[in-house]
């Protein structure tokens, strides 16, 4: 199946559009190949495009001072995934992106998204509405880390990401969670015991 038909499928769940709306979203979209491993966005860099996941699995991370990894989010497959600040601002990311497996994305130019925006209100309205989501998942995710246990981050990572243990090394599952990984697998025996 195409990229765009999998995509159309999401978006046909999600907001009616007409075909000719669909096509139009199409003329826009580019397809667009990641090798595993391969980096989608590099700190200093700008985030100029949406990117929606097809196929695959994306992390948004980035490194501190002593070279750890702090990842932010993964985006596996019907996931959107960039550098919110620097898209919207047009300042460098201080982000990275990468590919954890090999994956297809379509990807759209801010100024293709704004155009399709003002073209189909409809469409705007699904966008803004993922920014709400993603804004409150946001908050929920800052308030969880400062004030959950253990045990509840890694119940709300499984609500969250239901099939990531299966694809990601514990040690990323860590990160995200900011907790060690003798801490991450202490916890997940105790779960599995259950």
């Amino acid at each position: 199946m195409q990229l765009f038909e999998i995509f159309r499928k999401y978006l046909q769940e999600k907001v009616e559009l007409t075909d000719a709306q669909l096509d139009l979203i199409r003329s826009t979209s580019k397809e667009r190949k990641i090798a595993k491993r391969e980096f989608y966005l590099r700190e200093g860099e700008i985030s100029g495009h949406n990117t929606f996941v097809v196929k695959g699995l994306l992390r948004l991370y980035r490194i501190d001072e002593d070279g750890n990894e702090h990842i932010m989010r993964f985006a596996p497959e019907n996931w959107w995934i960039s550098d919110r600040e620097s898209y919207n601002t047009g300042e460098p990311s201080k982000f990275i992106i990468d590919a954890l497996e090999k994956s297809e994305v379509l990807i759209w130019t801010k100024e293709d998204s704004e155009f399709v925006y003002g073209e189909i209100p409809a469409f705007r309205a699904f966008g803004e509405g993922l920014f709400v989501e993603s804004f409150i998942a946001y908050h929920n995710r800052i308030y969880n880390s400062i004030s959950s246990t253990a045990e509840e981050k890694y119940k709300n990572f499984v609500k969250t990401y239901p099939d990531i243990f299966n694809r990601v090394p514990l040690h990323m599952v860590a990160s995200y969670l900011g907790v060690t990984r003798e801490t991450l697998s202490r916890v997940r025996r105790h779960f599995t015991l259950k």
